[in-house]
């Protein structure tokens, strides 16, 4: 039996895993790195193993940097089984053809830029196209049901369970069995942020040989979670007050629909006004709200019983879904009094750039973060307290206020990581993955009574 680490190793984005146990090959998660140029040079890159030979990909959920390198992996060979909950499936349908279209407007602007249009130059390729990602999707199999185990190979079972980070989000307990030898490996995934009143809280199993668990929030600890949404009504209000519009950088998965939830209860306790314009710019958002509309079984119990009431917890006076460009376009005439949703969360794409550009100069308006963002984006330097960035080739001098509010992470902070793991009984070795490295000492200095590792890229372990 061998575990071996091919991205999110001593970094946060890019997750992939592979198991191998009596003669199959399991892997888990295949995600995109995210950042700057590195992170695009990493994900051309090979794997690191044989993607021909992987016979089944169990994917915790559907954010980017777990699941959008799986159309590359089967451009690349991959012809086995992908499983995952209904949730998921739907979500990761949505995500890789938006990265997919994405890849490839990419190579068609670099074409242009660097000439490659003339007859003699090779083309730029997408690093995977829309079919591919359509190829992956065919791939889709079984579906799985938190706490029902499936077996995936002879000797192999997989339980999915609830982590509680986003719709159909799961951590993955394996057993493991190989001649008569047997390990039980139990893959956190990302875990999500407990109390939250979307989703339930994350489960932890009885018991596990292994744990190989993320470290996002290793070294920090998040703001109280009411007072964050109070900060959060109070810096729309003040923003409204100064004549100027909100720009919230938004993750299209969980955290739209988090923040609608959130405006929604403002305008229902009188802290917003009814007037209040709220454009949700984002297709992909609009499509993953929709989703999440049909997923009730998903939710806590608070949020469970509003869907059988019939009513829809992500609906708001003022709401306004925009699709199409021109409509995105038309939002940026507007002076003053609108909330603008829009992606990429990390600012690295999207047309929350364009709403940037409109806004960061102006003192009036206010830009709320309410997600994480990685080393290189243009969101961490804004964070970071940039006073001019640049955005389309131009220079943009910040003048807009910038909020950081990072009490809504759909992630665990420190005190919840180590809470969940002191939970678990028998653990004999820890690998931490997903967390900076920082992060990952801070976090692994505190655990006892487990060996802890933090594996490199490409390393292989026996287990």
């Amino acid at each position: 039996m061998k575990l071996s680490f091919h991205g999110a190793d001593r970094s946060v984005t890019g997750s992939c895993h592979l198991i191998e146990c009596a003669g199959r090959h399991i892997l888990i998660d295949c995600g995109l790195y995210q950042g700057g140029r590195e992170a695009e040079e990493s994900n051309a890159k090979p794997f690191g193993f044989d993607p021909a030979k992987i016979d089944c990909v169990l994917l915790t959920h559907a954010h980017l940097d777990h699941c959008g390198r799986l159309p590359l992996l089967v451009k690349r060979g991959f012809r086995g089984e992908i499983v995952t909950t209904s949730a998921t499936r739907e979500l990761a349908r949505l995500v890789m053809v938006d990265a997919a279209h994405i890849q490839e407007e990419e190579a068609r602007k670099q074409a242009l830029r660097s000439g490659n249009h003339r007859r003699h130059s090779a083309p730029d390729t997408p690093l995977y196209s829309i079919l591919d990602a359509f190829n992956a999707l065919d791939l889709f199999g079984r579906t799985a049901n938190y706490n029902q185990a499936i077996e995936v190979a002879p000797g192999i079972r997989a339980t999915f369970m609830d982590a509680g980070h986003i719709l159909g989000s799961a951590s993955i307990f394996l057993e493991l069995e190989e001649g008569e030898k047997s390990r039980s490996v139990f893959f956190s995934g990302d875990l999500g942020n407990t109390g939250r009143p979307l989703l339930r809280n994350p489960v932890t199993p009885p018991r596990a040989d292994v744990i190989v668990m993320e470290t996002t929030y290793g070294d920090r600890l998040h703001k109280p979670f009411n007072p964050s949404v109070e900060e959060f009504h109070q810096a729309v209000a003040d923003t409204f007050k100064r004549g100027g519009n909100v720009v919230i950088p938004t993750f299209a998965l969980e955290r739209a629909q988090e923040i609608l939830y959130f405006l929604r209860e403002g305008i229902e306790q009188g802290k917003l006004s009814r007037t209040t314009q709220v454009f949700l710019d984002s297709p992909m958002a609009i499509s993953a709200t929709e989703i999440f509309e049909h997923h009730p079984e998903c939710y806590e119990d608070k949020t469970a019983e509003l869907f059988r009431e019939g009513r829809d917890p992500f609906h708001l006076p003022g709401l306004h879904f925009t699709r199409e460009s021109a409509e995105s376009m038309a939002i940026n005439q507007i002076g003053g009094g609108a909330i603008i949703m829009a992606g990429s969360g990390m600012c690295t794409g999207g047309r929350i750039k364009h709403h940037l550009k409109h806004n960061l100069a102006r003192h009036d308006s206010s830009i709320i973060f309410v997600g994480y963002a990685a080393t290189g984006t243009l969101a961490r330097q804004l964070i970071d307290g940039e006073k001019t960035v640049r955005i389309f080739g131009e220079e943009i001098h910040v003048h807009a206020k910038i909020h950081t509010i990072n009490g809504f992470s759909a992630h665990a902070d420190q005190a919840e990581l180590l809470a969940w793991h002191r939970n678990m009984t028998g653990v004999a070795r820890t690998f931490l993955v997903h967390g900076e490295e920082l992060a990952m000492s801070n976090f692994s200095a505190l655990l006892k009574d487990t060996k802890v590792e933090m594996p490199k890229l490409d390393q292989v372990f026996e287990l």
